[in-house]
Parts: C-alpha cells; structure tokens; sequence
C-alpha cells in the first residue's frame, strides 16, 4: 500500500520535474550538445522542487494511517483516488474468496430480475401484441414500435394505467399448471423434465412426449386466458381469479360440439398448438445452444488475449445463461410469429370478445370470424390483409425485448457498482490503467500486494523517486 501511494505521490510531482527540466534544457542547450557530442555527459544530481511542509504532511499520513493528510492525488491522466479507498486494497486482494461469494450471490439477482422481466414486466407488450394479432379488421398493422405509443397512451387515459395488466393472474396460473403437469408426469412415468447435452435419444424422446402431453391438456385453459388479455375492459365483466379453471374446463369437457357456435372443438385446437409449441420448443433449445457455444469461445479467446483465466467461473456461466436464454426467446419469437397469430384468432373465434380499437385506442371492436381451421384461417389472413397481415403488433415485441434488455443492463451496472463498495475494490479506470487486474485473474490460489507490485511499475516509480529527491 506504501508503493501505491508513494507512487500516485511521485506522479503529482513529477509534472514539477518535467517543467524545470524543459526550462534548464532550453538555457543549456547548445553546451549538453557539445558535451554529448565529446561522450562526456556531466552527471549532476536532480533536484526535485518539494514543499517541506506538504511532504511532511504526506509522510505523517502514511506513518499514522489518518485522512488529515493528503486525501486526493491525481495521475497524469487525471485519475483520482482517495488514499482512505485504497488503503483497502491489500484487504481487497487477500479475502479473494469473499469477494466470489459477493459476485455469485449478485449474478443470482441479476438472474432473479431477468426471470421476472420475462414472466411480468413483460406482460403489457404481450397484450398489445395479442390484441394486434387477432383484430383481423384493423387499419394499422403496427409492424414498428413508435406507431403504439399513441394507442398506448390513449388507452391509458381512456382506461387507467391497468389496462396493460389485464389477465396477468390467468397467465401466471397457465404457466404455473403447465410446470405442474410436467413435474407430476415426471414423477409418475419418469419421464426427464430438463434435458442437456448429455441426455440420450431414448430420454430426449420421453421429454418431448412429457411436453407434448403438458401443451395438450394446457390448450383450453390457454384459449381462456388469451381470452381475458385481449377483452377490453370498459366493454366486458373483470373476470375473477379461477374463472380461467372454469372456462378451460367447460372448453375441455365440450370436446366435439362446443357450446357457442362458431367457437372451433378442442380437438381441432390441440393439433395446432402442440405442433407449434413443440416445434418452438426446439428451435429454441437449437439456438440456446448455438449462443451459448460463441458466448463461451468469445469468454475463452478474451482470456487467452490476457494471458489469464478466471479463478470462478460462476458469474461468467450465469451471464452466459441469461443471454442465451434471451437470443433463444426472442430469436423463437420472431421465427414463429405468424404462427402464433393464426393460433391466436383460431383460438378466439366463437368467443364473442370485446377489443379495444387499436387504430385509434378510444373505441372497442367485436371479433367476428368463421374461420374452419388453420388452413382456411391462413388463406382467409393472407388473401384479405397480405402477408404484412400475419405480423400485426410485431412493434410489440421489439418493445418488449428492448425493455427486457434494458433492464438486465441496469441491474448489472448496479451489480457492479454493489461488488465495488462491498469489496473496497478502486474504480475500473484505475484498474485498467496500472493493470491491477493481472494478479486477479491469475489461477494462484492466493494473491498477495507483493505480487501485484511485481506484476506492475510501483516498484520501480517510488526507486525513482528515493533518486531524485535528496
């Protein structure tokens, strides 16, 4: 800690030395030139121009360990450090394993927030899109996002700022029976419910059964929450809490004649949207793969660059999983888009739901259909809207994504800024300048200031220093 600061000592100085040297050379110019000529350099001692007060000042501080002293030094890129924070660096660099544990714990947050962005931050972007999705006689397409910003601001002031939130209980209890399902069927036939790179064709195969099954009995309960996402508000009854149980299950138990008339049977529900689900499904493992892989070799070529390896991998293996985890999402989302919007208004129809006008955000609309079944929905979309009719609301998603991104950067910077005061670690531009880092990232199992003194220039700035100052 001494090097350290006599070092940042010696770099205000020094800009002193420099001055008087450039003055003395421009006096003397032409005798140094004949003398360097003749091989005969005068060695003359350097005097380095100090206040006895200050140093003394300086030299107390350091020996009595107080902040009376000099309490900010600047190097000559500007960089400021308390002496107080840096007295913490030896104890920075001895408690290495506190300082993972720090950073472990903090990675776990920051999966913690991703996994409520996806599941209810998330929510408002879902609703627009499917409100977009199954107004087949809408105006507006809304395919970018700054077109729903006056939509949403008019729903806001015509409805109140709940408007977005509607059917947020019916899809958090679908996805939480849908997590159910499958822990019950893992339970009762052994099926594996998580897969990875080393799972066999025989259990890859009995997976993707046990989520064909949890899609499949999940279809009616979904079409009744689908329901109460995209009704409006101001037109139809607030559903209760269990009305999607209830709805889903008089869906279920009608399974070739449904109750209204041009609502579509089950049957012809489950087809589609377990083909579409499980197809997603793997799209979506494909790519997670693919990202992961790059993100790790680019992780492994930026240490190999450094000529270091993390001693914990921990934090890197929780960032690689949060990312790929949202290209895979938002990668299987675009893909399967105008899938979705054709399930969407196959599901819908027969209904009689109640939209609010996205065209304008101040009226409501009926969905009237006839649609009998996915192909006929297809052509029916296609030949009466155009292609461009099968991505109605995608602005939506580029919303939603873009916030979910957001908000992972915030929480990581404000991880970060946590992991810096919690570790008394300096300031990252400080780090990088004098390379402090090198002894961090070393695979030795304990790092000591004397090794970080050996791996940097500290050394040699305060030997010069005891040169020039008598």
């Amino acid at each position: 800690m001494s090097n350290y600061s006599t070092l940042m000592y010696a770099t205000n100085q020094k800009q002193k030395l420099n001055e008087d040297d450039q003055l003395e050379s421009t006096q003397s110019g032409s005798d140094l030139t004949r003398q360097m000529t003749e091989g005969n350099i005068p060695q003359r001692p350097r005097q380095l121009m100090l206040d006895d007060d200050r140093y003394q000042v300086y030299l107390n501080s350091l020996q009595n360990d107080n902040t009376t002293g000099l309490r900010n030094v600047n190097s000559d890129r500007d960089l400021s450090l308390p002496l107080e924070r840096s007295r913490g660096l030896d104890n920075f660099y001895d408690s290495q394993e506190d300082e993972i544990s720090i950073r472990k714990y903090l990675g776990y947050t920051v999966q913690w927030v991703s996994l409520v962005t996806e599941n209810l931050l998330s929510h408002p972007f879902i609703v627009l899109r499917r409100q977009c999705q199954v107004y087949n006689a809408s105006q507006k397409y809304h395919l970018h996002p700054l077109g729903l910003f006056p939509t949403i601001i008019h729903l806001h002031r015509r409805q109140g700022v709940t408007t977005l939130w509607k059917g947020l209980g019916s899809c958090l209890l679908v996805r939480g029976m849908s997590l159910a399902i499958e822990d019950v069927l893992c339970k009762i036939t052994s099926w594996p419910k998580e897969v990875d790179n080393r799972t066999g064709t025989k259990r890859f195969g009995q997976h993707l059964i046990l989520k064909c099954v949890s899609i499949a009995i999940v279809v009616p309960y979904y079409s009744a929450s689908l329901v109460e996402t995209v009704q409006s508000d101001i037109a139809s009854e607030k559903p209760g809490l269990l009305d999607v149980f209830r709805e889903g299950t008089l869906r279920l138990l009608y399974w070739s004649s449904p109750q209204k008339g041009r609502m579509l049977p089950a049957w012809a529900l489950i087809g589609p949207s377990v083909s579409l689900g499980i197809t997603k499904y793997l799209f979506s493992l494909v790519i997670k793969g693919l990202s992961s892989r790059i993100i790790r070799r680019r992780i492994k070529n930026s240490q190999e660059s450094k000529g270091a390896k993390y001693k914990d991998d921990s934090l890197e293996n929780q960032n690689v999983e949060i990312y790929s985890n949202l290209i895979s999402m938002l990668t299987s989302e675009m893909i399967f888009y105008p899938f979705e919007t054709i399930l969407h208004r196959i599901q819908l129809q027969g209904t009689r739901t109640i939209i609010d006008n996205l065209d304008n955000g101040v009226a409501v609309v009926p969905i009237l259909t006839n649609y009998q079944g996915v192909i006929d929905c297809y052509r029916t979309t296609v030949a009466s809207e155009g292609v461009a009719g099968l991505y109605k609301g995608f602005g939506a998603i580029i919303l939603q994504f873009a916030a979910h991104i957001a908000v992972i950067k915030l929480t990581k910077w404000v991880v970060n800024q946590i992991t810096e005061i919690v570790s008394n670690r300096p300031p990252q531009r400080v780090i990088q300048y004098y390379n402090l880092d090198r002894g961090l990232n070393s695979n030795s199992s304990t790092i000591s200031p004397t090794t970080i003194s050996s791996n940097s220039n500290l050394d040699e700035i305060a030997a010069d220093e005891d040169h020039y100052v008598e």
